[in-house]
């Protein structure tokens, strides 16, 4: 086996139905305290597969599912079923599925915009949050204005066309995905050729891309983003870590300013020599700082 895939041993899938979905998941650990890792676009579950035995080492529960549309998860028909709303009922049907009132919620790209939104709306389900190069919506919203992030981020703009990005992203096997990861990856050593091509595969899958392009097209062109916006930004009180790899050619790291305005207990850690993909790209100093802020925040 390749050193790169060891991560990949310690751990085993499950089927679990949560909010009317057939959900695959990633478990490891028996711990009574489960951290519930989402992942980010264009991934999966084992986007987490450095982070699974470490955890599950210091005494955690560990669940990584592919969320809704991705991997071996239920993809539903239509824009409606990826709006925020039925993001967020996804991980209360998950949390229940799990038995747990309350968990750890960590999340990247996607699945931090998932769990900033779940933080803000269920605050009493969440023990502690982890964000992963993904913006407070507030602070997107400030900083989408800025020519900075706008730039940045003209992809959201041409998902929005209907079946041309999925040509492009499906064309040769996508070799687009494969791009990206080239492009945004540091450390391409923790992101080996065996793992692009599971995600390659897994976003060629029949109706893959479409569901995975419905998450931005059911935010902006759904009115999700707008609704959310309505319904205000609260203060978290909850204990949050950001964990930010600022060479991210999506997110600018502006999008961290005047976080500590609408995050009341805020931990940020920066990492000057990683990309968006941050837990992949640099997963041993992410991994320690990920645990060792845990212990400390939630001693048990």
């Amino acid at each position: 086996m390749d050193p790169a895939l060891s991560p990949l041993t310690g751990w085993s899938w499950g089927n679990v139905s949560a909010n009317q979905l057939s959900f695959r998941v990633a478990m490891a650990g028996t711990g009574d305290q489960l951290v519930l890792c989402l992942h980010g676009f264009p991934e999966s579950s084992i986007s987490w597969r450095y982070q699974f035995q470490p955890l599950a080492q210091a005494g955690y529960r560990v669940w990584a599912p592919d969320l809704r549309g991705y991997g071996g998860t239920t993809r539903p028909i239509g824009l409606e079923p990826y709006s925020i709303e039925s993001l967020l009922e996804d991980v209360s049907g998950l949390l229940t599925a799990a038995g747990t009132s309350q968990a750890v919620l960590v999340g990247h790209d996607w699945g931090g915009i998932i769990a900033w939104y779940y933080a803000l709306r269920h605050p009493d389900r969440v023990k502690a949050l982890v964000i992963l190069n993904a913006p407070h919506p507030a602070c997107f919203e400030r900083e989408i204005r800025h020519w900075r992030q706008l730039h940045r981020s003209w992809y959201m703009g041409m998902f929005q066309i209907p079946w041309l990005p999925e040509a492009i992203l499906s064309m040769s096997q996508g070799y687009m995905i494969e791009k990206i990861f080239e492009r945004m990856t540091i450390h391409r050593e923790y992101m080996p050729d065996e793992i692009v091509e599971v995600y390659r595969q897994q976003a060629c899958a029949p109706g893959a891309l479409t569901a995975m392009l419905n998450y931005y097209r059911a935010a902006l062109r759904g009115g999700g983003a707008l609704r959310q916006r309505t319904l205000g930004y609260p203060t978290i009180d909850i204990p949050t870590l950001v964990i930010w790899g600022l060479q991210d050619h999506a997110l600018g790291a502006h999008n961290l300013d005047e976080l500590n305005r609408v995050v009341s207990n805020l931990t940020v850690v920066t990492l000057a020599d990683a990309g968006h993909f941050v837990h992949e790209d640099h997963p041993d100093h992410v991994t320690t700082q990920l645990i060792t802020w845990l212990e400390s925040t939630l001693p048990r």
